[in-house]
């Protein structure tokens, strides 16, 4: 019969375990019962911020973290609630006996509450039978409270103190397993609803103040230690903004935008980071006339200001990020009592609670990209230094309202060697960092073609880990502004200026090559549409080989072409693709292998000279070295001009290329000068 006992006990105490880690808050005791279960059974480990008296039980990455609010805990190890030490033996072994919610109060630690009680004879009541809940505020909560209220309570203890108490009540037992994140109870004054809010990290708050030791049994009902003296609540959302002084700016943009309605509405509950009127008055009041005055704009920047749920300060431990209404997230943080968002303390009163929320006051108003004008997100942004030089060169108006474009703007790090002077090269340049339509990076494919106000033709080519447009590879997400979106880039794009052969004969350093080129019978194919990466020997190259091996390479056509087809990737490929070992099929068959480090990139471990040299039908890249195939190739018995001949070729080249400058990309002049004026 024992036997069977004993069975029925252990199997409902697994079924409790079970049931009760089904939510957070049991979640998280249950983790700390199993932290400090070495120090002898019903030890729960908790988290202590040092320098206070707050203690939590944590989940498990709070655990590891050892931070509550950016600030150092220790670890303390107390009896579980409902247990107590026994002299001489290990841990908690002995349960709490079971005594009245009167005496209860004396037990847990809320001694205060307990005196109040007394006071204003809810002793009776709460000594008698029945099933009632209270949420008990600790001893350091009554004595937080300003003087002057806690004297009117204590001065008027049959009326204003036994409200206030009977306001902490519920007429029915109520644990934390009940306590649904969203619902209301009534309590016992006046059927007030009281707010309870249950986190995913396990904190359980009502109205705001925090569960500090739960779930303490009474033999007629449950204790549950707050630590804020609760008041009732009354307002909606609309009506908290209607009646505070300090939010006249938010309560006229709130009218403007029409959303008085979702601010009264009852169905959800919502954060309101409320700016106040000093946030307001921080802004340039040009931008601020300009969002003010557009409707979709106002919208974005109030809706920015909504969270989707209620966030009371005492659920937020640790940073976490939380969606807006507006469609972006905040980052929702704390340091120490403070409340963060975005990593600033800027919230400067918190935890008005409102029927249908929570509303947190805030010092600087927080503007979504999505309000921005293109000149606003840039200046904030990594690519301040391009958004100046567009303003230089006379082409703001693209950036301001009403215009549906995209800006491509190099990073800052972009401009390391120095600013290049406004000239008329350069504001083509920058026309041709304009395209000339809202774009999302996301939607970009490969091969797709993008009109510039500058009348070029741009093309973007997707890699495996990267996304580019030319030459200039997207360095950071998409910023979206009201009219049109802004895409962050490594570096100044260059627009192709010919193809494969104009660019190589246009640039002395390829005289040889060009002449090679010809000799060997590949001309046609450099000049035909296509998608080509040429790795291009320079002179300098070509001459690092012994004469009489030049001489035969030279002359040889079969083995010229051989080896010129391995220079020859058969796809466009940029150096900014390029972020770890890239093998790319060369016409000749082999594969060449690419590599990037410190900024160079590297084919076949041999360093480019210059990187991204754009042609309407591939890119150049120049190196210092002829690159040689691993697999030997038959020769040729037939040759072609001898090697002298070539070199004499060469020469014309060079002579023709300076006559032909003005083909060299722009920016490669551009940044020589940069180069240049750079200390």
């Amino acid at each position: 019969m024992n036997r069977i006992v004993l069975l029925a006990l252990t199997l409902t105490l697994l079924v409790t375990l079970v049931t009760s880690a089904r939510y957070p808050y049991q979640k998280v005791l249950q983790h700390s019962r199993i932290r400090g279960r070495q120090h002898g059974p019903n030890v729960c480990a908790v988290q202590k911020v040092i320098g206070s008296n707050k203690q939590y039980y944590t989940n498990c990455k709070q655990w590891y973290q050892r931070k509550i609010c950016g600030k150092s805990t220790i670890i303390v190890y107390e009896c579980c609630p409902g247990y107590e030490r026994v002299p001489e033996q290990k841990g908690c072994p002995a349960a709490l006996p079971l005594s009245n919610i009167y005496e209860t109060l004396g037990i847990v630690g809320a001694a205060t509450t307990q005196l109040y009680s007394d006071r204003a004879n809810l002793r009776p009541e709460i000594e008698g039978p029945g099933s009632f809940t209270i949420f008990a505020p600790s001893n350091e909560a009554w004595a937080a409270l300003p003087a002057e209220i806690l004297d009117a309570l204590v001065s008027n203890v049959n009326i204003e103190l036994l409200n206030a108490l009977r306001y902490h009540m519920v007429d029915k037992r109520l644990l934390t397993d009940e306590m649904k994140h969203g619902i209301t109870v009534p309590s016992m004054y006046q059927n007030l609803d009281i707010h309870i809010h249950h986190y995913p990290n396990g904190v359980v708050t009502v109205n705001c103040a925090r569960l500090i030791k739960a779930d303490h049994h009474a033999t007629n009902g449950v204790v549950h230690v707050i630590d804020k003296v609760i008041t009732a609540v009354t307002n909606n959302l609309e009506e908290v903004v209607e009646t505070e002084e300090s939010l006249e700016t938010l309560r006229t943009a709130v009218a403007a935008s029409g959303l008085e309605t979702l601010l009264q509405s009852e169905d959800k509950h919502y954060t309101l980071l409320a700016p106040t009127n000093e946030a307001f008055e921080k802004v340039p009041q040009e931008t601020l006339a300009r969002i003010l005055g557009d409707p979709e704009a106002l919208k974005d920047l109030l809706q920015h200001h909504l969270l989707h749920s209620a966030q009371c300060s005492e659920a937020i431990i640790a940073g976490s990020s939380i969606e807006t209404l507006e469609g972006t997230s905040l980052e929702v943080g704390c340091l120490g009592d403070e409340l963060t968002l975005n990593g600033k303390a800027i919230i400067s009163k918190k935890d008005v609670l409102a029927t249908n929320g929570v509303v947190h006051f805030i010092d600087e108003l927080l503007i979504p990209d999505s309000a921005k004008t293109l000149s606003e997100l840039g200046k904030d942004s990594v690519a301040s230094t391009a958004i100046d030089l567009f303003q230089q060169a006379g082409l703001g108006s693209h950036l301001a309202v009403n215009e549906q474009v995209t800006i491509i703007a190099p990073h800052n790090n972009a401009f390391k060697a120095g600013t290049p002077v406004i000239d008329r090269d350069m504001k083509n340049l920058l026309q041709n960092h304009i395209v000339k339509e809202p774009l999302s990076s996301k939607y970009l494919y490969h091969g797709q073609v993008l009109e510039t106000a500058g009348g070029k033709k741009l093309r973007v080519f997707v890699y495996r880990n990267a996304l580019c447009i030319e030459n200039s590879c997207i360095d950071a997400h998409d910023k979206k502004g009201r009219y049109g979106t802004l895409f962050i880039v490594d570096k100044l794009l260059a627009p192709p200026s010919g193809n494969v052969m104009d660019v190589l004969k246009a640039d002395n350093r390829f005289s040889m090559l060009v002449a090679a080129i010809q000799s060997a019978g590949l001309t046609e194919t450099l000049n035909r549409e296509g998608t080509f990466t040429v790795f291009a020997p320079t002179d300098e190259a070509f001459r690092a080989l012994p004469t009489g091996e030049r001489n035969k390479l030279l002359g040889n056509a079969k083995e010229l072409s051989n080896l010129l087809k391995y220079h020859i990737g058969d796809e466009i490929l940029v150096s900014g693709a390029v972020s770890q070992l890239v093998r790319m099929k060369s016409l000749q068959g082999e594969k060449l292998e690419t590599s990037s480090r410190n900024s160079t990139l590297f084919v076949n471990k041999e360093p480019v000279s210059e990187a991204d040299i754009m042609a309407t039908n591939g890119v150049v890249h120049a190196i210092k070295t002829l690159l040689q195939p691993a697999r030997s190739q038959e020769r040729g018995d037939e040759l072609s001009d001898s090697g002298l001949d070539i070199l004499r070729q060469a020469a014309a080249y060079t002579r023709g290329s300076q006559r032909h400058a003005r083909l060299v990309p722009p920016t490669s002049k551009l940044l020589s000068r940069m180069k240049q004026k750079s200390p």
